[in-house]
Parts: structure tokens; C-alpha cells; sequence
């Protein structure tokens, strides 16, 4: 993903970039804004860590020693220099909406958090208000 947003940088002003993640992509878009300078982060129902999505689903294993990479999104979304934006929806059963309020809770200031009501965690873009969101950020 560095390699793609390097190559980017080449073409177009860093501030007109946008770093977009989505699930399980949240985690890595959440690196590359860390490392770089990107005019928005938008993070499309993301996890607060990926060990903690895992552990959901798995209780009994002992995931700190199975699971290699631990994806820290919440410790990662600290260091954003840009805005971020996260879409969630309200009936997501795969990554809760809490995870997105645990982390909007880290910089309220600094990260606006986007309720789907009666969204999912794959329908998002069913919803007219996902489009108008995206629409919105998009002509900023």
C-alpha cells in the first residue's frame, strides 16, 4: 500500500489524497494516514483492534500467540495528522458499531464518525446517506 500511495505522491499533490478503508482494510488505511500526510482519512466500518475482532469469534483460542499481525487501528489512529471520517452501520454484527465509538472517542475532535441506521457490515452502499456522505467529502 506504500508503494501505491508513493506512486500517487508522484502524480498528484499529497493533500488531494485520500486514504479509504474498508473492514478489514481499515487497520492498513489507518497505517498509511499514520505514515504519510493524506487530506482525509475515511474508514468504512473499521475495528478498534483486529485481536479484539478475532477474539469475538474465537474466545477459547489464545489469540495473542496465533494471531501474527495484531493490526492496531486504535493505536495507529492516534498519530492521523488529517481529519477522519468513519462510516458505520448501526446493525453491523461482524464489527460492532462500538468499535467505531471506542475510536471516534480517542480524538473526537479530530475523527467524525457516520451512523447508518439499520446498516449492515456489507450494505452500506444500499443506503442513500452512505452515497451522500461520500459525495460530500468528495467535492470538498
Amino acid at each position: 500500500m506504500q508503494f501505491v500511495y508513493d506512486e500517487l505522491k508522484k502524480k498528484y499533490p499529497e493533500y488531494h489524497l485520500l486514504v479509504y478503508g474498508r473492514s478489514m482494510g481499515s487497520g492498513f488505511a489507518t497505517k498509511i494516514a499514520c505514515d504519510n500526510k493524506p487530506r482525509y482519512l475515511i474508514l468504512d466500518a473499521p475495528y478498534y483492534s483486529f485481536k479484539k475482532v478475532v477474539e469475538r469469534f474465537l474466545p477459547i483460542l489464545p489469540v495473542r500467540y496465533i494471531l501474527r499481525y495484531h493490526l492496531r487501528t486504535d493505536k495507529w489512529i492516534r498519530k492521523v495528522n488529517c481529519h477522519i471520517y468513519i462510516i458505520h452501520g448501526t446493525k453491523d454484527w461482524l464489527i460492532p458499531i462500538s468499535q467505531s465509538e471506542k475510536l471516534q472517542k480517542l480524538n473526537p475532535s479530530k475523527i467524525t464518525l457516520i451512523k447508518i441506521q439499520n446498516g449492515g457490515h456489507n450494505n452500506l452502499p444500499m443506503f442513500n446517506e452512505y452515497h451522500n456522505f461520500i459525495r460530500d467529502i468528495l467535492k470538498e
